[in-house]
Formats: structure tokens, sequence, C-alpha cells
């Protein structure tokens, strides 16, 4: 079992130059782990499993250290496969990214200071009563400080990205997809240069403070009616910048590392995070994407989840959104015909495919809706859940037989949609999930075209 990870220091490599020799070194380190762990073996100093030389712990040790130290991109791409395609991972590169989900390393401090001055002015700690030397949390694209505003005393906290992350996107995912199809770590029909797309579209919206801070505020529009339940960070403007976020400190802490909740505290916070979702997908056709959990907080004093990180917030276009809830509605009758009928429409099938890959992707979709269907149980028990195990089953076949990769949209709404299954089956939570999913559709209105249309 791995100790809890410890935060270290190190420079980030901020120069693309930098940042490709880093790669390179990379590619090295792990051939040369790659010839000793074969030379090992040979000589029976360690037994041969059969398994992959590429493979073995050590070449895994390096790869989890090197990318915790380089973050970015490389970081945010095995974070962002650590909540898909597991299934078709081998196991010590699922095991890496699980380990690289809560790892980065640290700027040095003056590192993090040029960037604050570069964004907030040279004067920018004459913006705080206090400044942590030492951040509370170091992410993929930057660090978290806990501060305290001199203009107000309030507590917040000022997120600093890391030094050149926006400006290597680009070579960072075309180096890394080199390093990945010439190392033969990840399996053929992966849609590798699907998901490194979607990672190089969504690394530029998180890069982009800016477009953050808007994103804040639009959620704190969109749940201005459910302040009761939900509480979003008000931002702090004079003290933010494009690569600066400074924001009002949550003092929740997060739902999965709360202690002695009650059965009932469970049921709520699933059943809460559940419904944001749905809302998000149906209602509002904008949703904050990254599914990590630390981004819920649980504040058991004002009895309140806080909202964190909206840098993958985006919006549905009405042509993908609406037939995709057409399909979930369809998929909650266990209508199988018009699941196919829309698949198409929506260009996950082209009517051409297998009947093994049909049936692989109609039982996906209705898997995905059981907890709304019309003969699931009025409360959803997700603490044995297998639905995100049973989508994943069907993904192998998938991939072989897919005649066409899905939609973009799908990469995100789906990371999201297993993230708030998964985190209901990490809580336990009891859920009403078909009378949420009724009052959901109602209020849309698309329920009633549906119905419309059959007749």
């Amino acid at each position: 079992m791995n100790a809890p990870y410890q935060m270290r220091e190190s420079r980030v490599p901020s120069s693309r130059f930098g940042r490709l020799w880093q790669y390179g070194g990379l590619a090295s380190s792990m051939a040369f782990g790659a010839v000793g762990e074969g030379l090992r073996r040979a000589t029976g100093m360690r037994d041969g499993d059969g398994s992959s030389l590429i493979l073995s712990a050590g070449n895994m040790d390096r790869l989890v250290a090197k990318l915790s130290r380089m973050r970015g991109a490389a970081l945010k791409l095995g974070q962002m496969m650590s909540f898909q395609d597991s299934k078709m991972l081998p196991a010590p590169i699922q095991q890496v990214l699980q380990r690289v989900q809560d790892s980065a390393d640290y700027m040095p401090a003056s590192q993090r200071n040029k960037v604050l001055a570069s964004n907030l002015g040279s004067d920018w700690r004459d913006l705080f009563e206090t400044f942590d030397e030492m951040p509370m949390a170091a992410a993929s694209i930057g660090q978290v400080h806990g501060a305290v505003l001199k203009s107000s005393r309030q507590r917040v906290a000022v997120k600093v990205q890391y030094p050149g992350v926006a400006n290597s996107i680009d070579s960072d995912l075309n180096n890394l997809s080199i390093l990945l199809t010439a190392s033969r770590l990840l399996p053929k029909g992966l849609f590798l240069d699907k998901t490194i797309a979607n990672a190089r579209t969504e690394l530029a919206w998180e890069c982009d403070y800016i477009r953050e801070a808007q994103a804040c505020r639009k959620f704190q529009e969109l749940l201005r009616n459910s302040k009761d339940i939900f509480t979003v960070p008000r931002i702090i403007d004079e003290a933010s910048g494009l690569h600066v976020l400074t924001m009002e400190r949550m003092e929740g802490i997060g739902v999965t590392k709360a202690q002695d909740m009650t059965q009932d505290e469970k049921d709520w916070i699933g059943s809460q995070i559940l419904n944001l979702c749905l809302r998000e997908m149906i209602e509002f056709k904008y949703m904050q994407t990254d599914p990590n959990w630390t981004n819920f907080l649980y504040n058991p004093s004002t009895r309140k989840l806080e909202l964190l990180d909206f840098g993958a917030s985006r919006d549905y276009p009405d042509k993908f959104i609406d037939p995709y809830i057409k399909l979930l509605l369809a998929a909650s009758r266990s209508n199988r015909e018009s699941c196919r009928d829309i698949s198409i429409q929506l260009g996950y099938l082209t009517g051409n495919e297998s009947p093994i890959m049909l049936e692989a992707h109609i039982s996906s979709i209705l898997t995905l809706a059981e907890p709304f269907r019309d003969d699931s149980a009025e409360i959803y028990d997700f603490q044995n859940q297998t639905i995100t195990d049973r989508v994943k089953a069907s993904i192998p076949v998938m991939i072989r037989e897919r005649l066409s990769p899905p939609p973009e949209e799908t990469y995100s709404l789906h990371r999201k949609l297993s993230g708030a299954f998964l985190l209901c089956a990490r809580l336990g939570s009891r859920v009403r999930c078909r009378e949420m999913f009724a009052v959901a559709m109602n209020k849309s209105g698309i329920e009633r075209a549906a119905t419309n249309t059959d007749r």
C-alpha cells in the first residue's frame, strides 16, 4: 500500500526546450529501466512473470515522479484518463493514473513570486495581511495558497498558475502522444488522438483564470435560488489576473474525507450532487465537467455544499444536448429502438455496426440510465452499484468494433456522470433517482414533447 502523498518542491520546467528535454529524459530512463529489468530477469535476480518490461514497477515509479514534476498537460492528461477507459488500460498504467490524481510538486517561491508579480504587480504582498508560503494544495495547472486580505481581513484562497504551462499545451501533448505511441503503453483503438484533442481544449480553458472567474460568477447566478444548498465562492477581482485567481476561502472539508457522517447526511450529499449534475445537463446546459471529488466540500456547520474549481466549465450546444437528453429518456423507458435511432442521430453509431457492437452500445446506455429507469427501485442504493464497472466492461468491444469516434462532448459529460455515480457509491448514498429524473425532465418540457411525438 502506497504511503500518503507528500508534496515536494521542484522547479517547473517552463520553456518548451526544457519540457522537451524532460520528455526525452523520461523516454530514455524508461528504456534503460526496461533493459535493466530484462537483465534482472535473465540473471535470475527477479522472477520473470511474462509481464511487460516497459511496465515494470521501477518504470511506473519513474513515470509518476516525472508527471508530478512536469505538471501541466502531462499530469492533466493522466488525471483525465484516470476517470475513464480504465478497463482498457494495463493495470500498472491504471495504478499510475490513480496515483497522480492528487500528486503534483509545488514550485519554488522564486517562480511563484514572478507569477504573482506579473499578474498583480511588484507590490502584490501589499494586498494581503498574511500569505501562507506553503501551498495548501498543488495540482496539474497551479497551486493554492491560503491568505488574508488586507482590505477586509477576509480569508481567501489564492490560486497561482505554474509558469509556462499555458504556452506549452500543444508541444506537451504532442510529445506525450509520441511517447505513448512509441512505447506502446496504451492499447490500439483507444482513440488517443481524440482524448488528446479533448485535453488540449480543456487545458486551454483551465489555464485561463479570467474565463474561470466568469464561470464561477455564472454558477452563482444559476444557483441563486439554491443558496440553502450550495455555496459558490466570491471572486476577488483586485487580487486576480490571467494566471492568478483569488476567491473567498471555503471552510468545508472534502465530501469523501468527512468523518462520522450520518447515513442521512450521506444520502443528502449524494442526492444534491447528482441532482446538480442533472440540472447542469438538462436545465442549465452548462456543466462544471471536472469530476474530481475534491471539488465538493461539505460544511457541517452550515449544512451546505461548497463548490470549487470552475476551470473546466462548458456549455453544451442544443444540437447535442437535446438529443442526448432524449436518449437518456428512451433508456429510462428501456426503449432499445429509440436508443439506436437517437444514437445514429448523435453520431455514436453509423447504422452499419456489427450486432455485437450494437448490443454493447445500447446495453451501456441502458446501464448508465439504470438509476432513472421506470423499473428501478424508488430509492436507489449506490452502495453496491455496479454501473460504472458494467459500462467499462463494454468498452473493449466498443473500441474494437466502433466505426466512428463518439461526439467530443461525450468525453467530459460521461466523465462527470461517472464521477457523480462513483461519488454516490463512495458515500453509500441512497437517492430517489427516479423521482429526481422525472422532475428534471418535466421542467425541461422534453418528456412532454417526446410523448406528443410518440402519439
